[in-house]
C-alpha cells in the first residue's frame, strides 16, 4: 500500500487537506490523535510525563494539561526534547501497526513533525500543506487562544517552511481559501490512485 505522509507547520491547514481527502474513503492516521490517545489516564507515557515534569502538568481529573505543559516545553528545548523521548517512539510503533492493518490502494500519514522526528522512512511520498507565515500564526492564535508571542515560539520550535519543502514530492498552497483546494486535492487523489496500482504490480 502507498503511505503518503501528510506534513506541514502549526497552523497550515492540515485537517481541512486531510477532511477531504476521507471524503474520497482513504484511510486517515493522525499522529496528533495517536499521542492524544497515548497520554490518556492509565497510559504509561503520561506516567513518564506526570514523573518527568511533575504533578502540576495534570489537571483536577489527573488528565493531561496540554496548555500548561505547551508552556513548559516551548521555553525549555531539554524539555521538549525529553517529551518528544517518551511520545515520538511510541507513535511510530503505533503508527506501523495501523498501516500494517489497514488494506486500501493508499493512506494518509498525518505527521506534523515530519522533518523532526526522521519519520520519513514509513511514508513513500511527502505532501507538504504550505500557509505563509503571518497566516499560520493567525490561526493558531485564533484556534488555541494563545498570544502572539507564543504562537511565534511554537512556530519557532518547528522546522522552517524550506525544510519541509525540500522534502515535498507534493505541494499544496493553503492561503486561507479552502475552497481552492477541492479540485487540487482530488487531482492529488487521482494521482496517488495510479501511484498505488503502479506500485502494487
Amino acid at each position: 500500500m502507498l503511505v503518503v505522509g501528510l506534513t506541514g507547520g502549526i497552523g497550515s491547514g492540515k485537517t481541512a487537506v486531510s477532511d477531504r481527502f476521507a471524503l474520497f474513503g482513504i484511510p486517515i492516521i493522525d499522529t496528533d490523535l495517536i499521542a492524544r490517545e497515548l497520554v490518556e489516564p492509565g497510559q504509561p507515557a503520561l506516567a513518564e510525563i506526570a514523573a518527568e515534569f511533575g504533578a502540576d502538568c495534570l489537571d483536577d481529573q489527573g488528565r493531561l494539561d496540554r496548555g500548561r505543559l505547551r508552556k513548559s516545553v516551548f521555553v525549555d528545548d531539554a524539555g521538549r526534547r525529553k517529551l518528544e523521548g517518551i511520545l515520538h517512539p511510541r507513535i511510530r510503533a503505533v503508527a506501523r501497526d495501523r498501516i500494517a492493518a489497514l488494506s486500501a490502494p493508499y493512506c494518509l500519514l498525518v505527521i506534523p513533525l515530519l522533518v523532526e522526528t526522521g519519520m520519513t522512512d514509513l511514508v513513500d511520498r511527502v505532501l507538504v500543506v504550505d500557509a505563509p507565515e503571518a497566516e499560520q500564526i493567525r490561526r493558531v492564535m485564533a484556534r488555541d487562544q494563545v498570544e502572539e508571542a507564543q504562537a511565534r515560539r511554537i512556530l519557532a520550535s518547528q522546522a522552517r517552511r524550506d525544510q519541509r519543502l525540500a522534502l515535498a514530492d507534493n505541494v499544496l498552497e493553503n492561503s486561507g481559501d479552502l475552497a481552492k483546494l477541492e479540485l487540487p486535492i482530488a487531482e492529488l487523489h487521482q494521482h496517488y490512485l495510479c501511484l498505488a496500482a503502479t506500485q502494487s504490480l
